[in-house]
C-alpha cells in the first residue's frame, strides 16, 4: 500500500531555488513521486511514497524557515499514483493572479469539518465552490454555487461580476485541500466582505472525518493524481482520467465511440484538431511500446 500526502503552507521563501535542489534529491533518494511547487509565497503539492520516505520529506520541509506548522493530509492508494517526481519553481503555489493577496496576513474563519453542516445550512450563508468546473461536475456540497470557472485565476473576475448577489450574506467557501480558500478568503476580505468562512482541511478532511450518513457532500471529489477521484472515507472512486483533456470520466464512458485512449473522450473529441489527435496517438503508441518491453514510460503528466 502506498501513502499519498497532500500538503501546502504559506511561508516566505527568499530563495526558492536553494530549496528546490535538496528537496528533489531527497525525494528521488526515497522513491517519492508526485509534484511539489515552490514559490516565494510557500510550498504546495501532492506526493506518494513509503511511510519512512514521506516522514523524512515532511521533517525536511517542516525544518524550513516558517514551515514548522505545516499540516498535511494522507490517504491510501493501491498503487503508486504518479509517474515521476518533480519539484518545480513557480510565481505562485496556487495561481490566482492577484499579487496583493497575502494569506499570511489574514484569512477567513476556519470551520472544522464537524461544524460545517451547521454553518452551510443557515439561511444567511451562501456556499461557494472555488474549484474548477470539471472538478465540480463530479461532486460538490448540496446547494453550493458553481462559478463555472476553468481555472482559479478566473475566480476574482467571477466574484466582481456576482458580488451584488450576495449582499448581506455570510460567505462560506471550500476547495479540495484548503489552499485555494486561503487565497480566496483573503481576496474577499480585501473586497470588504467581513463574514468569510472556509472549510478547514478542505473536502478531503471532511470526507475523512464526517460519517457518510451525516454528510451533505454529493458525488465524488476530484483529485490530481491517477486515482482521479475519492469518496467518503477517502476510498478511491470509480472515475478514470481522459489523458487528452485531463477531465474525469466514468467507466462506461470508455465504451463510447468518442473515446480513444490518450486521444479523446466524449468531452473533448470536438475540442482538438486532427493534427493534435495524431500527436496524441503517437504518444500513446510510445507508451504502449514501453509497457510491452516492461519499461517505465513517463506517460501523460500527472
Amino acid at each position: 500500500m502506498t501513502t499519498v500526502a497532500a500538503l501546502y503552507h504559506f511561508a516566505r521563501f527568499d530563495n526558492p531555488p536553494a530549496v528546490q535542489g535538496p528537496l528533489q534529491a531527497l525525494c528521488d533518494e526515497e522513491g517519492i513521486k508526485g509534484s511539489l511547487l515552490l514559490a516565494k509565497e510557500g510550498i504546495n503539492g501532492t506526493v506518494a511514497g513509503t511511510r519512512a520516505g514521506l516522514d523524512r520529506m515532511l521533517a525536511y520541509i517542516r525544518a524550513l524557515p516558517g514551515c514548522a506548522e505545516l499540516i498535511h493530509k494522507e490517504s491510501p492508494a493501491s498503487e503508486m499514483p504518479f509517474n515521476r517526481m518533480k519539484v518545480k519553481l513557480k510565481n505562485e503555489i496556487v495561481t490566482m493572479g492577484k499579487p496583493d493577496v497575502d494569506p499570511t496576513a489574514a484569512v477567513g474563519n476556519y470551520v472544522e469539518p464537524e461544524d460545517w453542516n451547521d454553518l452551510i445550512t443557515q439561511d444567511d450563508v451562501v456556499l461557494i465552490d472555488t474549484r474548477n468546473d470539471y472538478e465540480v461536475a463530479i461532486g460538490t456540497f448540496k446547494g453550493a454555487i458553481d462559478p463555472e470557472t476553468k481555472s482559479f485565476r478566473e475566480f476574482p473576475e467571477w466574484w466582481e461580476k456576482n458580488a451584488d448577489r450576495f449582499h448581506n450574506k455570510r460567505v462560506a467557501m471550500f476547495c479540495t485541500g484548503g489552499i485555494r480558500c486561503e487565497k480566496s478568503t483573503n481576496y474577499l476580505m480585501g473586497q470588504g466582505i467581513e463574514d468569510v468562512f472556509h472549510l478547514k482541511g478542505g473536502i478531503l478532511k471532511y470526507l475523512e472525518e464526517v460519517p457518510q450518513e451525516e454528510s451533505t457532500w454529493e458525488g465524488e471529489c476530484f483529485i490530481f493524481d491517477q486515482r482521479v477521484s475519492i469518496g467518503h472515507g477517502l476510498v478511491e472512486g470509480p472515475h478514470h482520467l481522459c489523458h487528452a483533456c485531463r477531465r474525469p470520466i466514468m467507466p462506461e464512458d470508455l465504451e463510447r465511440v468518442e473515446y480513444e485512449e490518450g486521444v479523446s473522450c466524449h468531452l473533448c473529441v470536438d475540442e482538438t484538431s486532427e493534427d493534435r489527435k495524431t500527436r496524441f496517438r503517437e504518444r500513446q503508441k510510445q507508451i504502449a511500446l514501453s509497457k510491452a518491453r516492461g519499461e517505465s514510460h513517463v506517460g501523460p503528466k500527472s
